[in-house]
């Protein structure tokens, strides 16, 4: 696969090495164009007939499609909208109706706060005994059992980069009686996910990661075939109706994945999305994934033969990580700003790690070996220690 030609698809400022694109994705260029296009030609001609015209309603489910290739799911089965927190939600409690009599959702102590957050506030809506359970990574295999209702697992670690074995673990809960619910915001456009293989019940994730869909792009939900016609939506919104427009008082939930759909899709957020997705065709994950564990492999040996203060946070063997590398520094925040400011940005997470994301979709080993001389540079002349580099911004 030439990246070289990817790379070209995106707007990469001049003098910077991105290397967090975990968090945020870049620009892809065709997506001002895209969104001018929504405005203007869709919103600005057609006024409310691009709904009907611009095929605005069909939106969600055509670019869910095209995320389900890069996820491994069955064709119809992803709807985009909303927003992770939401979607997190709806998998839950449909996974938690799905299992009636079990009041348990159990997760691990290295899952993004925010899904657990979405649990804890919906087992106490629930009341009744409903609980969140959580155990360390490693633990979750034996931590199975017969009174948990659903398994709730984050597929890559946020912070190190550590991966869950998603078949493996499906399985394991599936001879327990457990539905599985992953989230896949640090999986979905980094490495090789195959849903309708590991045999998952749903699934969830953002799109402004690896996918590139910008800022507050929506998100997406997976719910597996054999529970699409079961699967309570929970939030019954207005267009998870089977007929929006008959406007019947009674909610009855569309088919499928469709009823997973709450609010009015975001059109302008989906436009930029779509253009995005753009950058995919043609690409195949297995070769992603294969440039991600090189390109990792080789900063964690730059980094480690320059920069004897750090320490390695991220599995050392790249087939057990994500496509992203972490390291533990005492003043790490302060490390990564100064870094910033020298034009690598990556970014921080508490309590002391620097974390950087590698996507072969516009990173090569040049930028590889530049940021890592640049931090070490850093780290040697203690650049990183000045007054400005420790003040707290509002998102690190």
């Amino acid at each position: 696969m030439d990246f070289a030609k990817t790379k070209e698809l995106f707007h990469l400022p001049e003098g910077v090495i991105y290397l967090d694109g975990n968090s945020l994705g870049p620009l892809p260029k065709a997506a001002a164009g895209r969104v001018a296009q929504t405005l203007e030609a869709e919103w600005g001609e057609m006024l409310i007939k691009g709904w009907n015209d611009a095929g605005w309603m069909a939106l969600p489910g055509r670019i869910g499609d095209r995320i389900g290739r890069l996820i491994g799911a069955e064709s119809g089965h992803v709807m985009t909208g909303d927003t992770l927190s939401i979607k997190v939600w709806q998998a839950l409690a449909a996974a938690l109706a799905l299992n009636p009599g079990r009041k348990v959702i159990l997760s691990d102590t290295g899952n993004f706060p925010s899904d657990i957050y979405m649990a804890e506030g919906l087992t106490t809506l629930l009341g009744q005994g409903y609980e969140v359970r959580t155990v360390a990574p490693e633990d979750v295999a034996g931590a199975l059992s017969g009174d948990i209702a659903v398994l709730m697992l984050t597929e890559v670690d946020y912070r190190t980069g550590r991966m869950h074995d998603m078949a493996a673990l499906t399985k394991a809960a599936h001879a327990h009686g457990i539905v599985t619910v992953w989230d896949l915001a640090h999986s979905a456009g980094a490495i090789e996910v195959d849903l309708a293989g590991a045999g998952a019940d749903f699934a969830v994730g953002c799109t402004y990661k690896y996918l590139n869909g910008g800022p507050g792009a929506p998100a997406f939900i997976y719910v597996a075939p054999r529970h699409a016609e079961a699967a309570k939506p929970a939030l019954s919104g207005w267009l998870g109706h089977e007929a929006p427009f008959a406007f019947d008082l009674d909610y009855r939930p569309a088919p499928g994945v469709a009823r997973m759909r709450v609010g009015t899709p975001p059109i302008v957020q989906l436009a930029a999305l779509e253009a995005a997705m753009d950058a995919w065709d043609g690409v195949e994950m297995a070769d992603v994934r294969a440039a991600s564990m090189r390109l990792t492999d080789l900063f964690i040996a730059e980094v480690e033969a320059s920069c004897p203060t750090l320490t390695l946070a991220s599995p050392r063997d790249a087939t057990r990580r994500g496509s992203q590398v972490s390291f533990h520094h005492p003043h790490g925040y302060a490390v990564m700003q100064a870094l910033i400011a020298r034009g690598v940005i990556g970014d921080f997470r508490a309590p002391d790690i620097l974390r950087f994301g590698f996507t072969p979709l516009y990173i090569g080993e040049q930028e590889v070996r530049a940021a890592a001389a640049i931090l070490a540079d850093i780290l040697a002349t203690g650049a990183w220690d000045a007054p400005q580099f420790h003040a707290r911004k509002a998102v690190t």
